[in-house]
């Protein structure tokens, strides 16, 4: 993924946050763009963000692979799509798992979630398949998809897709739209371990899906 000018980006209206990092939220967008293409009803995705002129170096079959080559521009992140995630592990409980190698310079992650309106958490049940048959069933629910990326820096930029509105122009951007995600996201770049659990990445190299 090439980094983009600030006037591109500022005039694309899913750039919700001038502050935010252009490389970042470069990646995040992209990686929404081309999730969107495949429609909906999609399982979670993982993937690593990694410096794109050091990913042209370190794995030039990779890059080679991925159409990247020498002149990729520096200080841009290319996202590596991880191996397929279970479906029946929440994103969040598999993020509570994992670690990156050093060589990895952020990470995102997408998610669908139905999403219910204001004054609704008074009626979920506290049973969880419960809760889930729940909001899928109520009439006001909304689908709604979501890209969230971090990285080392401390950088986080989110697009969220709403499928009653599935066009660019109302795709929302933003460095804090999902906190809880987000907060994940950045432990899995932490230097320690997660208490209790294993490293599932610095063991393995960082590879692309087939």
């Amino acid at each position: 993924m090439t980094d983009q000018p600030d006037d591109v980006l500022t005039g694309d209206p899913r750039w919700g946050d001038l502050d935010a990092d252009p490389a970042l939220a470069s990646a995040v967008l992209e990686i929404e763009g081309l999730l969107a293409a495949d429609g909906w009803d999609q399982p979670a995705r993982l993937y690593a963000l990694v410096d794109t002129a050091q990913l042209v170096v370190q794995e030039p079959a990779l890059a080679s692979m991925m159409g990247l080559d020498a002149d990729a521009e520096r200080g841009s992140l290319t996202a590596v799509e991880q191996d397929a995630l279970d479906p029946a592990v929440p994103l969040e409980q598999v993020l509570e798992s994992i670690l990156w190698p050093p060589g990895v310079t952020g990470v995102a992650a997408m998610v669908e979630r139905l999403v219910l309106p204001p004054g609704s958490d008074d009626e979920l049940p506290d049973d969880p398949v419960r809760a889930q048959e729940f909001a899928r069933d109520h009439p006001d629910r909304q689908e709604v998809r979501i890209v969230a990326g971090a990285t080392r820096s401390g950088s986080t930029y989110c697009a969220l897709r709403l499928k009653a509105h599935d066009d660019d122009t109302s795709v929302v951007g933003g460095v804090d739209l999902v906190p809880g995600l987000l907060g994940l996201l950045q432990a899995t770049l932490d230097d320690a371990e997660p208490d209790g659990t294993e490293d599932e990445t610095a063991d393995r190299p960082v590879e692309e899906n087939p």
